[in-house]
């Protein structure tokens, strides 16, 4: 199975490089399935039913959250009647929508998608993401109920993204974190068969402090004091995440690698 998984969509940059880019690259690749982070893709915070709606049109098969899953009030009631958008698993109990579901490519194999949020230096603590996924997993064995497992680690320290990895290693065709918007190049297949990437970076501009304008950041790591609101950078924007590939009766990887589009950084690709 070929499948891209693209970082953190940020802003209207981010949403147009993803719409323009992604239908050719679904044919270029030969891609069967893909899954994108949208928590960003509204205004940098959050994501609107509209905005989803044109993630999914541009060919999206699942779009996955984050800690500001709910910033855009609307994602409330939309994400109850479009399954293809998936909340933290770890979230809260309270919370609608699903942190985890199985989709069917266009040939009827399996897909397990799963996001959960990680616990180390974020705003508040959420229930424990290893204990959370560890149960998914046991239900969803790659190669028996499912082709791949693909599972989004969401937080902000590479070291617990790299734990999840291995907690997951032989259980997931790919462990890949998002959140920081700042893309790594330690792309690798672990012993156990699972991809890993400690962070798919972002689709968004580059030119820019992790995706926002940089008057208002810079102003305030200089002076400690802000004087508006962060709003996101605006240029072109670079698609950024990874290609993986698996083997359809082990749903393990045997292929990976991280994927440049346009825009600044250096272009990479399968």
């Amino acid at each position: 199975m070929r499948i891209l998984f693209l970082g953190d969509v940020m802003g209207r940059a981010g949403r147009r490089a993803v719409c323009e880019a992604l239908p050719e690259l679904r044919a270029e690749w030969r891609l069967d399935f893909v899954v994108a982070n949208g928590e960003n893709a509204s205004g940098g915070m959050g994501l609107t039913g509209d905005h989803a709606r044109a993630l999914l049109e541009a060919g999206a098969d699942c779009l996955t959250l984050g800690d500001h899953a709910f910033d855009q009030k609307d994602m409330l009631q939309f994400i109850e009647s479009e399954p293809r958008i998936l909340r933290p698993l770890n979230y809260a109990k309270e919370a609608p929508g699903r942190g985890h579901r199985v989709f069917s490519d266009s040939r009827g194999r399996r897909v397990l998608v799963a996001q959960v949020l990680g616990q180390v230096s974020m705003k508040r603590a959420f229930a424990d993401p290893f204990s959370a996924i560890d149960a998914v997993l046991r239900a969803h064995p790659p190669g028996g109920a499912v082709q791949a497992a693909l599972v989004d680690m969401h937080c902000e320290a590479t070291s617990e993204k790299m734990g999840m990895g291995h907690f997951c290693d032989g259980r997931a065709s790919l462990v890949v974190g998002t959140h920081t918007h700042v893309p790594t190049a330690d792309a690798q297949i672990l012993p156990g068969g699972t991809g890993y990437l400690s962070d798919a970076g972002m689709c968004g501009d580059y030119l820019s402090v992790i995706g926002m304008d940089r008057a208002e950041p810079l102003r305030r790591f200089v002076t400690g004091m802000g004087r508006g609101r962060f709003t996101p950078a605006m240029g072109e924007a670079t698609l950024s995440g990874v290609y993986l590939e698996t083997d359809d009766a082990t749903g393990k990887a045997i292929r990976i690698a991280m994927v440049r589009r346009g825009g600044r950084l250096v272009q990479a690709g399968p």
